[in-house]
């Protein structure tokens, strides 16, 4: 079974497939509607052959279904029928969610991926569920107005880094988690990380995406601790 992987983020909607070596991208934008970036996607994706596709979106997805329009992108996602769109099966994941599946290995671990908001995703014994931490208050805002792209603008990279390590240890002493791992274009900003984290990478939204359909992804979402992802999903993007 060949799989398209489709990462939609607020500045680029990114592609893989199975036995592909290179990704591909077009930009994104606050306009973005769903119609648009399938679009987009078939287009990019014309002369690859998958069998079925797997989506990260940035926002709430509920039993494989879009549930809340998203912040960053346009509007006409909520209820948008993927499948029939792309003529094959879907599976529509969290775009942190499909990222923390391909950075899980074992145990209880937090996935925060600091990008264009903050994603968030706990996983405990393999049984994924996807949150929305960002949205949560904090101080004069909420969590993603401090640690997300318009904080890192708005406070300068000192003062965002420390807001960072600040938010990642309230997180810390609320989950309890046995490892964090920090993904999303602006992990890498980061001068140190702080203990128990380890730096994820944005090519493991790519692993989750395939991980998707070899698990099965059954209800609640489960993955093996220790994943065994094939060759091909390990290519560098």
């Amino acid at each position: 079974m060949k799989v398209l992987v489709v990462d939609v983020g607020g500045t680029h909607v990114k592609i893989l497939a199975t036995g592909q070596k290179e990704k591909r991208e077009f930009r994104s934008s606050p306009t973005l509607t769903a119609r648009q970036m399938v679009a987009g996607v078939k287009q990019l994706a014309r002369d690859w052959k998958y069998d079925v596709v797997s989506i990260g979106y940035p926002g709430v997805v509920l039993n494989n279904r879009v549930i809340a329009e998203p912040h960053n992108l346009g509007s006409g996602w909520v209820g948008f029928d993927f499948a029939r769109a792309f003529r094959c099966p879907v599976r529509v994941l969290n775009d942190a969610a499909m990222q923390a599946l391909g950075s899980y290995k074992r145990g209880k671990m937090l996935f925060l991926g600091l990008g264009t908001g903050l994603g968030s995703t706990l996983i405990v014994d393999g049984v994924v569920e996807p949150m929305e931490l960002g949205h949560l208050p904090y101080r004069k805002g909420t969590y993603e107005t401090y640690v997300g792209v318009r904080g890192l603008k708005r406070f300068g990279k000192k003062k965002w880094r420390a807001h960072v390590a600040d938010v990642i240890g309230r997180l810390i002493a609320a989950v309890e988690p046995d490892e964090v791992v920090l993904g999303g274009g602006n992990a890498k900003l980061l001068k140190a990380l702080p203990t128990g984290c380890r730096l994820g990478a944005n090519d493991n939204a790519f692993l989750g995406g395939f991980r998707a359909w070899e698990q099965g992804m059954p209800r609640p979402h489960r993955v093996a601790r220790s994943p065994n992802v094939s060759g091909r999903a390990r290519r560098k993007t």
